[in-house]
C-alpha cells in the first residue's frame, strides 16, 4: 500500500469535509480512499474498493455510521467490519471485511497513516492548535511528482522569477546580492532562514516532515499562516493543498479574497514545476546545485534516506555540494 510514500502521518483535508450523512472519495500515493463518520461521529477511512467486487464505496450512501456499497448493498462499519450482506444470511461476516486505516481529527484537520497498523501520532504544527484562527482549505492538482512541488515550497531564490509580478517583487533588483540559505533540524523537520546582505535573516518557511510547508506571514503583528501540504496522488500527479490560517479578518466573506491570491501565485509555479524532467527529483549529484539551494538538497537527502523505500541516498555526494556551493 501506498507505494514509496508507506508508514507516515501525513494530512488529508478539513475535519469539516467528512460528513456523517455522506462519503467524501479521496486519492493518496495510488490509494483510494473513502471517508465518513461512524455513528459516534469519529471519522473513519477506509480503502475504496468494496472487497466483493471491487468497486468504489464512495458511489454508496452511508447511513447510521455505516456505509453501503453500490453493487450488491454490502455493509461495511467504520473499522472495516462486514455488517450486513444481503441475500445471504449465512455469510461470515468475519471473514468480509473492508480495509480500514488509521485516522486522527486533529488541529481542525484529518490525519491518515499510510499503512494498516499506525505508529505514534500525527505531529501536528502548533499554529494548527492556537484557537481563534480562521482555517480554510483549496486544492491544486498538479502533473508533477510531489517532491517536485515539495522542493518548490522550500525554494527562497526562484521568488523573484517566477513570482516577479506578486510575493517575489521586492526581490527583483536583487539578484547581484548573496542569498545564504540556512536549513536547521527541528524535532518536527526544519528551520530554514534567509540570510541576504545588510538584513536580519528571515525565518518565515518552516519543513514539516515528510510534506508540509509553513509559511509565517504575520503582518503587522497579526497572524496569518499557510501551510502547503504536496501529497502524491496518482502516479506523477501531486494533489497541493494549501491550509490559511488567520486571526483577522475572519468572516467568511473573506474567504474568496485569500483564495485568489493563493491560485494566483500557484498558477505561477505550476507549468514550471510541471515542466521538470526528470518528474521525480533524483540524487543530488545527477543535477547542478549552488549554495543556496541548501534547503532543496536537504529535502532531497530526507526523500531518498527517509521517505522512498527502495533507493539510498549518497549522503557524501549531498554534503559535498552544500559545502562547496556546486
Amino acid at each position: 500500500m501506498f507505494p514509496q510514500f508507506s508508514r507516515h502521518w501525513v494530512p488529508l483535508c478539513l475535519a469539516a469535509d467528512v460528513r456523517a450523512d455522506r462519503p467524501l472519495a479521496l486519492s493518496l500515493a495510488n490509494e483510494r480512499l473513502v471517508l465518513f463518520r461512524n455513528g459516534e461521529g469519529h471519522p473513519c477511512a477506509l480503502r475504496d474498493v468494496c472487497p466483493h467486487r471491487g468497486v468504489a464505496l464512495s458511489l454508496g450512501r452511508v447511513e447510521r455510521g455505516q456505509i453501503t456499497c453500490p453493487f450488491h448493498g454490502w455493509r461495511f462499519d467504520g473499522t472495516g467490519q462486514c455488517r450486513h450482506v444481503p441475500w445471504t444470511p449465512d455469510a461470515k461476516l468475519d471473514t468480509l471485511s473492508a480495509t480500514a486505516l488509521p485516522i486522527r481529527e486533529k488541529g481542525g484537520l484529518i490525519w491518515i497513516f499510510t499503512a494498516r497498523e499506525a505508529e505514534g501520532e500525527p505531529r501536528v504544527p502548533e499554529i494548527l492548535l492556537q484557537p481563534g484562527l480562521r482555517l480554510t482549505a483549496q486544492s491544486f492538482h498538479w502533473r508533477a511528482h510531489w517532491t517536485r512541488v515539495m522542493e518548490n515550497m522550500l525554494d527562497t531564490p526562484h521568488l523573484p522569477f517566477v513570482h516577479g509580478a506578486t510575493i517575489g517583487k521586492g526581490l527583483r533588483g536583487r539578484t547581484n546580492e548573496k542569498m545564504e540559505m540556512i536549513w536547521q533540524e527541528t524535532e518536527y523537520g526544519a528551520q530554514i532562514s534567509a540570510i541576504r546582505a545588510g538584513e536580519e535573516p528571515r525565518q518565515n518557511l518552516r519543513y514539516h516532515f515528510p510534506n508540509i510547508m509553513e509559511l509565517v506571514i504575520d503582518p503587522g503583528g497579526r497572524t496569518m499562516r499557510m501551510l502547503a501540504v504536496c501529497s502524491p496522488a496518482q502516479p506523477g500527479e501531486t494533489r497541493l493543498t494549501i491550509y490559511t490560517l488567520r486571526n483577522f479578518a475572519k468572516s467568511r466573506l473573506f474567504d474568496p479574497l485569500f483564495a485568489r491570491v493563493n491560485a494566483r501565485i500557484a498558477r505561477e509555479d505550476q507549468a514550471i514545476i510541471e515542466s521538470s524532467f526528470p518528474q521525480e527529483v533524483p540524487l543530488a549529484r545527477d543535477e547542478r546545485s549552488v549554495a543556496s539551494d541548501a534547503p532543496t538538497l536537504a529535502f532531497r537527502k530526507i526523500w531518498f534516506s527517509r521517505i522512498k523505500p527502495d533507493r539510498s541516498v549518497d549522503d557524501s555526494a549531498i554534503e559535498a555540494r552544500q559545502e562547496n556551493g556546486t
